[in-house]
């Protein structure tokens, strides 16, 4: 095993001056003579980045049309996806460290050329519907806070996206500072929101009670879990821990698992007290007066009920969750394309590739809002796929070493891949014949 490190290591070494991976550090280098919390340091990052993807547009979507409909009623449906999410960011993080390689290069390495091939070809398809997303949100961003026309601010939405890109091609490090301040304006920004507009104690605690309040309930909680677990996020997330710092023996991975668990926990417990936010301001500016399901309805509701600075902040905080989430779609099709074939192109190209759907969209005049639903149901097929060889391989001992699952574990990922697949495939069926 320490032979197989060591070549990693080197061979990581080698390809850092060429690409946007960091150099990678061994256990010892990375904790060096570090005492207390600041051994945790090295190892706070990868979380971040991967939690973009829980509060992204589309959330904004979900919980904002949930929050006016039903008011807190479905808080508790936020808090269950949010627990999902952490378990399988877990078992994502946890492959990376025990394999020292990314989810996309054990399914080549480890099934048929043609079955990851075909994961290649399923993976550009679900960032291109990711980047849909993230990037008509950011461009939404720019119109409702600044008043620009939607071409002119996809334009500047794909200028930010460049220069975001330039912390990339520095290394991940940067990359994880300038998205932990975008999450921080997120959170600063619903903050104040949820100042503006308290909520009522009483029903804001019987949220949190599992309950239902007719059909249109159940499928909004549906599609609140059915949108939790998004497949480059899992990908993404064991490419950040395998190309971070190397365990050469079994102790040191299982140490390395313990910081990025303390990541995880912190990052995605973060995102779910967002989306609970979002959820609850909702409630408390729309419940009884009327149902949003369109961001635009919504930004001028906040400023309508409450006051013009309610809406700026809902607008501050959609542009700036769209272009992290964005950026990190980008980074996630880059690491997916080096796994699964071992080729990689140019970020940049990349990401203009990626960028020309979305402008297309929006200069052609479609409703954004419908576009961020649709690119919802694309994201859809690539779940399962995402989800199931994480599991098989996380419960493999040949592969995880100490760091397997252990058998809970694995039940509960199988019940989560069970209820997250039959949550989708309801929602396609809504979707297309509902």
């Amino acid at each position: 095993m320490n032979q197989s490190v060591n070549k990693t290591m080197k061979k990581r070494r080698s390809s850092a001056t060429n690409t946007s991976e960091p150099e990678t550090q061994s256990f010892d280098q990375a904790i060096g003579e570090k005492k207390g919390w600041r051994q945790m340091l090295p190892f706070i990052g990868p979380a971040f980045i991967a939690a973009v993807a829980y509060i992204d547009p589309g959330n904004y979507a979900t919980n904002i049309q949930a929050g006016s409909q039903f008011g807190y009623l479905l808080l508790w449906v936020v808090v269950i996806s949010n627990l999902m999410a952490i378990l399988i960011q877990t078992l994502s993080a946890k492959i990376g460290i025990a394999t020292s390689h990314n989810l996309p290069e054990i399914i080549r390495d480890r099934w048929p050329r043609g079955v990851s091939f075909f994961y290649w070809i399923q993976g550009e398809i679900m960032i291109m519907a990711t980047d849909l997303a993230e990037f008509i949100g950011a461009a939404l961003g720019f119109h409702l806070v600044f008043g620009l026309p939607m071409i002119p601010a996809a334009i500047l939405t794909a200028i930010c996206a460049l220069l975001i890109l330039t912390f990339q091609v520095r290394g991940f490090r940067p990359l994880e500072m300038v998205i932990a301040l975008m999450v921080f304006i997120v959170v600063i920004a619903f903050s104040f929101e949820i100042f503006f507009a308290l909520p009522a104690f009483k029903p804001f605690v019987q949220g949190f009670v599992p309950q239902f309040q007719g059909t249109d309930s159940v499928l909004l909680a549906a599609g609140i879990l059915g949108a939790t677990v998004m497949p480059h996020a899992i990908y993404m997330h064991s490419g950040l821990t395998c190309r971070r710092v190397i365990g050469q023996t079994a102790e040191e991975r299982k140490k390395i698992f313990r910081f990025e668990l303390i990541d995880i926990l912190i990052a995605m417990i973060i995102a779910g007290v967002i989306n609970a936010i979002m959820l609850s301001v909702a409630g408390s500016t729309f419940f009884g007066r009327e149902v949003i399901n369109d961001l635009t309805v919504a930004f001028h509701g906040f400023s309508t009920y409450i006051a013009p600075i309610a809406g700026i902040l809902f607008g501050v905080g959609l542009l700036s969750a769209g272009l992290s989430s964005s950026s990190v779609g980008t980074l996630a099709g880059d690491i997916m394309m080096q796994g699964f074939i071992h080729k990689r192109i140019p970020v940049f190209i990349r990401r203009f590739c990626s960028m020309l759907p979305p402008l297309i969209l929006i200069i052609s005049g479609a409703n954004a809002t419908k576009a961020l639903v649709m690119s919802q149901v694309v994201l859809s097929f690539g779940i399962a796929l995402a989800i199931i060889p994480l599991v098989i391989f996380t419960s493999n001992k040949a592969i995880m070493g100490k760091l397997v699952n252990r058998k809970l574990t694995t039940v509960a990922a199988w019940c989560i891949a069970a209820i997250v697949i039959c949550l989708n495939v309801f929602l396609l069926y809504q979707t297309f014949f509902g």
